[in-house]
């Protein structure tokens, strides 16, 4: 199991704390994503308090917010995907570079999870056949088949299809479970 660096509010937190203690003050900053071996959310620059957790999970204004008892994991692979949201549909997008101009099905999916620090280099749809474990999971299902992937986090689903979605818009958004997952392999993590 890797480290993960700690984001900047918990840091934040940690040093207003000895602060009150009298100790000297510390700045530090979140490292910024060089690599995909560096994943996780902080390792994104990620803000957790632009999308905060709430009670439920909830998509409002395109944008996903966790639920409050979802484990760190779910949380980041939230925020990570908000982060790409409205981004342009590009094919093998994502994968050449994690931090592209526009992504793919595979591309989009894979930059979640990367950034849930539970996926260390982008995958095709394809190679999410065999990925994790079988099966629906608790927090996140990959729905993948040879042509397409998506993924379920803590009930919301982030596709590029707009399959479903009255909106019709296309790339990476937060949609209406209204998809069938007919034809498609389910995925998830270990133990989530």
């Amino acid at each position: 199991m890797r480290i993960r660096p700690l984001s900047t509010s918990i840091v934040a937190v940690c040093a207003f704390a000895l602060g009150a203690l009298a100790l000297p003050s510390i700045a530090v900053s979140a490292p910024k994503l060089a690599v995909a071996a560096e994943a996780g959310g902080a390792a994104f620059g990620i803000d957790p308090t632009e999308t905060p957790a709430l009670p439920e999970g909830q998509i409002i204004d395109g944008l996903a917010y966790p639920p409050e008892s979802a484990p760190l994991e779910v949380k980041e692979a939230i925020w990570a995907a908000n982060e790409i949201v409205g981004k342009p549909y590009k094919y093998g997008g994502g994968h050449a570079r994690v931090k592209d101009s526009g992504y793919d099905c595979s591309g989009t999916v894979s930059y979640a999870l990367i950034g849930g620090d539970l996926l260390d280099d982008p995958l095709d749809s394809s190679s999410f056949m065999s990925w994790g474990e079988r099966g629906k999971g608790e927090w996140i299902t990959v729905y993948t088949n040879p042509g397409h992937a998506f993924v379920e986090i803590a009930g919301m689903r982030l596709d590029t299809s707009a399959a479903g979605d009255p909106s019709g818009d296309k790339g990476p958004q937060w949609r209406p479970m209204l998809r069938s997952t007919k034809g498609f392999k389910a995925r998830h993590p270990e133990g989530l």
